[in-house]
């Protein structure tokens, strides 16, 4: 809440079929017809997928950590619950399908990921333009929606466009653009887009993916103190899932959330070329909290709650994000040579200019077919393509172009 009285961001109305769903919703007993336990949860799993074994232990407790809070936290509506879920239900079939795969077939912990370029900074500091444009180069591969979502079995090199997992993903992903008709305006959504790494690593249940679905405040503060070694060591595992059938010449993976674990991303990929974007901070944390409240609002009827978020909305904490990245330059915990830093303006200016200035840093040859292709791809897709994003942070109006 804002100065403790009103609310920092309220969501616009819900459309009509969405409204009168949760209406009928009201009048049911929700907990115990779309029930969120344990057991229920996983049983549906293993059925759907005819497999037990979910591996190792070390995502049992940040799994029952998530339910505690979804039940007591989240006030779900009719929608919200099936959507969450669902949501479950898939993480938990990744996760028996993956540790299946990897022990019949060990020997795909052996692909190597070399030099992954990972861009990281505030959210809604131009990330996603960035991924798109450097996506463009044909030396890179990126995860896709589909895959991310449903990575097993492994995409195949000769069916990669035309998997049929891309029709599911894009009519399940998409329909956050139905529930939130608003959301559009702010990510595009496609099941043949590039996934932020947070859907990779949601079958750990430690994810700012997860965290971004619904108001859990117990399991947002679980993942600030958690481990995340194991998570990017589960996220390597899918890189290499992903490219053992469908080889990738070098990996270009995104989200703002690595920004806090650099120095655990460069434990388990220590050739990783990080690529930190900077916009200005008040109208990152402007948008960002326009995002979020809108993603809450899919699920959830409850009023935002700024408090809750105040590591990636709010000023002090943005500032001490930030200046732990510095520290960790500064004391080569993050070596130069590992980062490189790319001014949003500088992308709204001059875009090609930017991205040899990445390719530079990192000794890269952009080429001359790479360099078309993200020229071809920025004339394709101007600036508020999908509509202008409209946000407000206290007195503060601005207006954001959906397309960065």
């Amino acid at each position: 809440m804002a100065n403790g009285t009103e609310p920092l961001w309220s969501a616009p109305d819900h459309p009509g079929w969405v409204a009168a769903i949760n209406r009928e919703g009201s009048y049911m007993d929700l907990m115990a017809t779309i029930p969120l336990d344990e057991t229920s949860l996983k049983q549906a799993a293993c059925e759907a997928t005819g497999l037990t074994d979910f591996g190792d232990d070390d995502w049992l407790q940040p799994f029952a950590v998530l339910l505690q809070s979804l039940e007591r936290e989240a006030e779900l509506t009719l929608m919200g619950r099936l959507m969450a879920r669902h949501d479950i239900f898939m993480w938990l079939k990744t996760r028996l399908q993956v540790h299946n795969l990897l022990n019949k077939h060990p020997e795909i912990e052996q692909q190597e990921i070399h030099q992954p370029m990972v861009i990281v900074g505030l959210p809604r500091s131009g990330t996603s333009i960035l991924f798109e444009v450097l996506w463009q180069d044909p030396a890179v591969g990126v995860p896709l929606m589909w895959e991310a979502m449903q990575p097993c079995p492994p995409p195949q090199a000769d069916s990669y466009t035309t998997d049929s997992r891309i029709e599911q993903c894009d009519k399940l992903i998409t329909q956050w653009n139905r529930v939130a008709p608003e959301f559009v305006k702010m990510h595009e959504m496609r099941g043949d887009i590039p996934a932020e790494c947070g859907l990779l690593m949601a079958a750990t249940f430690i994810s700012d993916h997860i965290a971004s679905l619904h108001q859990t405040p117990s399991y947002s503060a679980y993942c600030l103190q958690a481990d995340f070694e194991p998570v990017y060591r589960y996220h390597k595992k899918i890189l290499q899932i992903l490219q053992w059938k469908n080889p990738r010449q070098r990996w270009l993976l995104k989200a703002p959330e690595h920004q806090v674990h650099l120095d655990t991303l460069l434990k388990v990929y220590p050739d990783a070329m990080i690529v930190q974007t900077h916009r200005d901070p008040v109208k990152c944390m402007a948008s960002t909290t326009s995002l979020m409240g809108t993603l809450y609002s899919m699920r959830s009827d409850q009023p935002f709650n700024a408090e809750i978020f105040e590591n990636i909305i709010m000023g002090e904490a943005t500032a001490r994000r930030l200046e732990q990245v510095m520290a960790q330059r500064d004391q080569g915990v993050v070596p130069a040579a590992n980062i490189v830093d790319s001014r949003y303006q500088d992308l709204m200016d001059e875009p090609m200019g930017c991205v040899a200035n990445i390719y530079a840093h990192f000794k890269l040859v952009l080429t001359a077919e790479a360099k078309a292709r993200m020229q071809a791809y920025l004339a394709s897709k101007p600036q508020g393509k999908f509509g202008q994003h409209h946000y407000q942070l206290d007195d503060k109006k601005f207006t954001r172009k959906s397309a960065v």
